[in-house]
């Protein structure tokens, strides 16, 4: 017989989701905009602390409208995390312009400011910097937002794991120009799909309504002046993120508990350490993620495949960008220098996503610390 399915992340309903979906159902408004998005919209801006929002169909159309809004255009430059999905730099290419990748440090796996100068010191006027929170732990945000106020180059904040996750007491996504947030289907809460675009920027968020709305003009007849997108958000899923946003707190306390029971119970391995905490911000714990030492007896695709033997889920750390066929020829600038191997290839080369679903239970976890233990002692 085959044994229960253990997930890495997976949604979690409650029962509110469905009250907001009926309420869409009978008043008939299940097309694209409506009462669920202008409520999510205020109510995920006032939860993070920031004026304006923008619900969308994805994270990456977030993305995307944050480049055009701060009008990159073909040939320009880019700044952006190596070690990250690849949806954070994608939008820089829809648009003709140049990534250039900047390594991860080694204390929060996000983007080294080290390297970021090193980046600027080759190129002085990128037209933006865009970061990004991996796994739900907050960036250095002190010294990124640093060094782009003094360079003048408007930073981008790419929160999708992070969502909940602060940093000195401010929530991640508020920091930068633009801030977005995902709602897919593993996220710490979900629509299912979707996204949030968020700004102290009331003219900026305007304008991505409008670029998300196939950039429609204000006449009577159908007229566009500019090219448009698909990309607002349905009423019906925003119903869905409507009720989840309820339950983020308690999302996160029981992602926090995931990864102090991996961190207890792999204390007394060498070998393994947990994803590195910011001490500086409070993480969403969205995933637990562990490295193992390089002389180890034991390699990540081990660990993975003794998982994927009891049909337990898991996966890689994010394959750098600047190790992707598609963008082998991007520059990339190293925390490390380039004698070395970068932070982010050695993340990757020795890292592994566990399982991390807040509806696991005590017997599921025991069972995933019981195989990954039994690799190593």
């Amino acid at each position: 017989m085959k044994e229960k399915r253990i997930y890495l992340a997976s949604p979690t309903m409650h029962g509110e989701e469905q009250e907001f979906i009926k309420e869409a159902f009978d008043t008939n408004w299940v097309a694209p905009l409506g009462p669920n998005v202008d409520c999510f919209e205020k109510e995920l801006a006032a939860y993070v602390g920031i004026p304006h929002a923008a619900a969308l169909s994805a994270g990456t159309a977030a993305i995307h409208l944050a480049v055009k809004l701060l009008d990159i255009k073909e040939g320009d430059i880019v700044f952006c995390p190596s070690l990250t999905f690849s949806a954070t730099c994608n939008p820089i290419v829809y648009e003709k312009a140049v990534p250039v990748f900047i390594d991860s440090e080694p204390d929060t796996w996000n983007m080294s400011p080290e390297a970021l100068r090193r980046a600027f010191e080759k190129y002085e006027r990128p037209k933006a910097v865009i970061c990004v929170h991996l796994y739900g732990t907050p960036a250095k945000l002190d010294e990124i937002t640093a060094i782009c106020r003094e360079r003048r180059v408007p930073l981008i904040e790419d929160a999708a794991e992070s969502l909940g996750a602060s940093y000195r007491g401010k929530y991640t996504g508020t920091f930068g120009e633009y801030g977005i947030f995902s709602f897919n289907g593993n996220k710490i809460i979900t629509t299912s799909g979707g996204g949030m675009l968020v700004s102290e920027k009331e003219d900026g968020i305007v304008k991505a309504r409008f670029l998300a709305t196939q950039a429609r003009d204000p006449a009577r007849h159908y007229q566009h002046s500019q090219i448009g997108y698909n990309y607002r958000m349905s009423n019906v899923i925003a119903g869905i993120g409507r009720g989840q946003l309820q339950h983020l707190k308690e999302h996160i306390a029981l992602k926090k508990a995931i990864y102090e029971t991996y961190a207890e119970a792999f204390a007394d391995i060498p070998a393994i350490r947990m994803n590195p905490l910011n001490p500086d911000g409070e993480a969403n714990y969205w995933l637990s993620c562990m490295t193992i030492d390089p002389q180890a007896k034991t390699t990540p695709d081990q660990v993975m495949d003794a998982l994927a033997e009891h049909n337990i889920e898991s996966r890689p750390i994010w394959k750098p960008m600047h190790l992707q066929p598609v963008f082998a020829e991007c520059d990339f600038f190293s925390h490390r220098g380039s004698s070395s191997e970068s932070v982010s290839e050695d993340i990757f080369r020795r890292g592994v996503c566990l399982p991390s679903d807040i509806k696991n239970t005590r017997e599921d976890t025991e069972k995933i610390i019981r195989i990954v233990r039994s690799l190593f002692v």
